[in-house]
């Protein structure tokens, strides 16, 4: 499944509850560390969640701070890596939806 197929659900749930494709896009960009410019390459490639992770520049060591559960399985006992990785965005774009701020959806101390 490419990330771009799932991308506009992501930014429909957030604006929906009055959140920004902006705040999406600072979501992934902090969880994965691709820019602006190379996360939309990655979406108009239609990359797929597997290869986006893999070769995301800098997987934010933070992301082990997102606990919590998702589809009715808590993220941190998930073993398979690319799923869980999946699952920590689908959270913290949930979070987002909920009305989070944004210091506390990217672990900010």
């Amino acid at each position: 499944m490419s990330v771009a197929s799932v991308y506009p659900h992501y930014v429909t749930k957030a604006e929906k509850k009055g959140r920004t494709k902006a705040e999406v896009d600072e979501i992934i960009q902090w969880l994965t560390g691709y820019t602006p410019r190379r996360l939309q390459t990655q979406l108009d490639k239609g990359t797929d969640f597997e290869t986006f992770f893999e070769k995301a520049p800098k997987m934010n060591p933070d992301r082990s701070l997102i606990t919590g559960v998702i589809c009715g399985v808590r993220v941190e006992d998930i073993e398979e890596p690319t799923m869980r990785e999946i699952r920590y965005l689908d959270k913290l774009v949930d979070e987002l939806a909920r009305g989070k701020k944004m210091e506390k959806i990217l672990r900010t101390p």
